[in-house]
C-alpha cells in the first residue's frame, strides 16, 4: 500500500490505476480505525479494482466543546491495519490540504435531513461532515463511496448530497460491526472505564426490544420512543433522544423503520440504530 499526503500526488495516483481500466472506490475515515473501519475497506475491494482509504481528522465536523483535541490519531497502525485490509492507497492529508488557512471555508449545507435528530444536538456538525466529503470526492473522483451504517443519519447526508449535486458516485451503505455483547464498534468506546462498558451494550439491547415491540404493534411509535428513553435512564444512560423513522428519517408510517438513539455514559457520548 502506498502512502500521500498532498493532493497532487493524490490525483497522479488514481489517475495512473484509472487509466489501466481500474474502478475507484473511496473509504473516508477519520483515523483510529476498528473492524467496522476495515469492513468498509474489505466491502470497497469487492466493488473496485482500486481501494482509496483516507484519514482526516475533520475539524469542521467538531462543536467547540467537543474531543476534536483528544480524538485519538493513531496514523502508523492506521497504515498497518489499512494495508492488511487491501487498501492500495492511503491518503492522509493535513488540514491545510483540505481547509485554506486563516480564511472563511465555502460549505456544502444539505437541508431538512441535517436539522433533526444528531443535527439538531450538533449544530453545524453535517455542514461540517458534507462540505469535506464533497471535498474528498472532488479529489479522488471515485466511482463508488463506502459508509457505515452505524452512522445512518450521516449516511443519509451523504446519500442526499450526492443525489442533490448530481455527483457520479455509488454509494454503499455497509452494517454496523458489533462487539459480541452486541455494542456497536466506535472509536470512542475506548472512552469508557470498565464499569460504564458493562452498561454500554444495554444501548442497543434497548433497541432491540422496542423494534420487536413495534413489529407487533405493540405500542405507537411515541410510547414506544418514551419507554426506551426511561428503559435507558434505568440502567444509568443519559439519553438525548431515542426516535423511530422511516428509512428516510421522515415521520414513521407503516416500515420499514429504523430506530436510532443517542445516549451518554459519564463522559461518553453513544449512538446506534437499528433498521426494522
Amino acid at each position: 500500500m502506498r502512502s500521500v499526503n498532498t493532493v497532487l500526488a493524490l490525483r497522479a495516483a488514481v489517475a495512473a490505476a484509472r487509466s489501466g481500466g481500474a474502478r475507484i472506490a473511496l473509504v473516508p475515515t477519520m483515523g483510529n480505525l476498528h473492524a467496522g473501519h476495515l469492513k468498509l475497506v474489505e466491502t470497497a475491494r469487492q466493488h473496485a479494482d482500486f481501494v482509496v482509504a483516507s484519514v482526516f481528522v475533520n475539524p469542521l465536523q467538531f462543536g467547540p466543546n467537543e474531543d476534536f483535541d483528544r480524538y485519538p490519531r493513531t496514523l502508523t497502525a492506521d497504515a498497518v491495519a489499512l494495508g492488511g485490509a487491501g487498501c492500495d492507497l492511503l491518503f492522509a492529508p493535513p488540514v491545510d490540504a483540505m481547509i485554506a488557512p486563516g480564511a472563511a471555508t465555502t460549505r456544502v449545507v444539505v437541508p431538512e435531513v441535517t436539522d433533526m435528530l444528531e443535527g439538531a444536538r450538533r449544530p453545524g456538525h453535517f455542514d461540517g461532515v458534507s462540505t469535506i466529503v464533497s471535498i474528498l470526492f472532488h479529489q479522488v473522483q471515485p466511482d463508488l463511496a463506502c459508509f457505515g451504517l452505524k452512522d445512518y443519519q450521516q449516511l443519509a447526508v451523504v446519500r442526499r448530497m450526492v443525489a442533490d449535486l448530481h455527483l457520479p458516485v455509488e454509494i454503499i451503505g455497509v452494517p454496523t460491526e458489533r462487539a459480541d455483547d452486541g455494542l456497536a464498534l466506535s472509536s470512542r468506546n475506548q472512552y469508557l472505564d470498565a464499569d460504564a462498558r458493562q452498561i454500554a451494550p444495554l444501548l442497543f439491547q434497548t433497541l432491540q426490544a422496542i423494534g420487536d415491540r413495534l413489529k407487533r404493534r405493540a405500542a405507537s411509535p411515541a410510547a414506544l420512543e418514551t419507554e426506551a428513553m426511561n428503559r435507558l435512564r434505568e440502567v444509568g444512560f443519559e439519553p438525548e433522544y431515542v426516535a423511530i423513522r422511516a428509512r428516510d428519517l421522515s415521520e414513521p408510517t407503516d416500515g420499514p423503520w429504523v430506530v436510532l438513539a443517542a445516549a451518554r455514559l459519564g463522559a461518553t457520548r453513544l449512538i446506534d440504530n437499528l433498521l426494522i
